[in-house]
């Protein structure tokens, strides 16, 4: 039966039914790399992510109450050893094997999934594939995930540009081109991945080490793009800079720099960033200041290290500011917010009027002692 994908992303488009026992669930699959699945996990490991973290529970249902429908192949590579690897679909090979394998769902606790009768399970026996490539169908993949019905999330459609781009030599901007993407958007994917990747290798950084937090990578391929995050790794914040963007001098900034992001269980130490916005461009801030860094390194809040890196000047004046607006919004809402019984909060603003006092007096006396300073003659 002719597929529903355009014939220019594939070029065989005629299902042939396949032995479900002979396809495979694929261990390179872009989303799995989100969950901390490595290449060349086994078929176990694989299926548990999926029903853990993919929502194969709806599609099963699907399946039970309607049958597989035919005109959604699944698209396969063979594997050189009588096998077939599910290039897409896997959700929907996940559903099948445990509709047709009690044991497995019980063991997977997917206990919920109906029980179907033995003709359905005979239906299910053969599905139906198109054998192909990932080279023939790359286009295809990044048209439905990237930016279309499908989408996945940040870190796998950055695996899936590495793949093209570094194993079929494909250009960046043919890639943003074929996926309907902005060409900077891509490059900050790429640049983000291969920084992780490079991270990785020179173990300064192990997703492993994150425990059971979930992997934000948009931390990381966002924060790059800020002047104070890139320049602290040595990275033209425009430029891909390549497999290894980080300068082998930066390596030892480049650890720092992902605990600080992501934190390490091994060693206890926490995350900064509890919300990207606006921790993420307040690290980058700090990471502007020689100042701000040392503290960083102290193992300082990130907040405290901010005050640090703005200095006592930018502090003072910011402080006021912000009493002065806080003062407005008060004053504002003085009628319907004041209840007159409330001398606390009376006492509150007394207070308020006495510190202000003493910090204008303060002020004028350094005025005035500076004034009376003669000046330095120049020379």
């Amino acid at each position: 039966m002719a597929s529903l994908i355009p014939t220019a992303y594939v070029t065989g488009t005629t299902a042939q039914s396949i032995a479900a026992r002979d396809l495979l669930l694929d261990p390179n699959n872009p989303r799995l790399a989100e969950f901390g699945i490595p290449p060349g996990a086994s078929q176990s490991d694989l299926l548990k992510t999926l029903w853990d973290e993919m929502a194969v529970a709806e599609v099963a249902m699907s399946i039970a109450y309607s049958g597989y429908f035919e005109h959604e192949p699944l698209f396969v590579e063979r594997d050189g050893q009588n096998k077939f690897v599910v290039v897409e679909g896997n959700r929907r090979l996940a559903a099948v094997r445990l509709l047709l394998d009690a044991d497995l769902r019980r063991k997977l606790k997917a206990t919920d999934l109906p029980e179907i009768d033995s003709v359905a399970k005979q239906k299910l026996q053969h599905l139906p594939c198109i054998v192909t490539t990932r080279r023939e169908i790359w286009r295809y993949l990044g048209f439905k995930h990237v930016n279309g019905p499908a989408t996945w999330g940040s870190y796998a459609k950055a695996q899936y540009v590495a793949h093209v781009h570094n194993d079929y030599r494909v250009p960046l901007e043919d890639i943003a081109a074929q996926i309907g993407d902005y060409n900077s958007t891509v490059q900050r994917m790429y640049r983000g991945l291969m920084i992780v990747e490079q991270a990785e290798k020179t173990r300064v950084f192990s997703r492993a080490d994150l425990g059971k937090s979930k992997f934000y990578f948009n931390y990381i391929y966002t924060g790059m793009s800020y002047p104070g995050i890139s320049k602290f790794l040595g990275i033209d914040g425009k430029g891909t800079s390549g497999r290894a963007p980080v300068p082998p001098s930066k390596i030892k900034h480049l650890g720092e720099l992902m605990g600080w992001l992501y934190g390490k269980e091994s060693t206890n130490q926490p995350s900064l960033i509890q919300s990207q916005n606006p921790d993420l461009k307040t690290l980058d801030t700090v990471l502007q200041s020689d100042d701000g860094i040392r503290a960083l390194r102290d193992g300082l809040p990130l907040s405290v290290a901010h005050d640090i890196s703005q200095g006592d000047q930018r502090i003072f004046r910011s402080s006021l500011q912000q009493a002065k607006q806080s003062l407005q919004k008060a004053l504002g809402t003085l009628t319907t917010g004041y209840e007159t019984s409330d001398l606390e909060i009376l006492r509150l603003a007394q207070d308020i009027e006495e510190l202000a006092r003493d910090l204008v007096d303060a002020m004028q006396q350094r005025r005035t002692r500076d004034r009376r300073q003669p000046k330095r003659e120049n020379g």
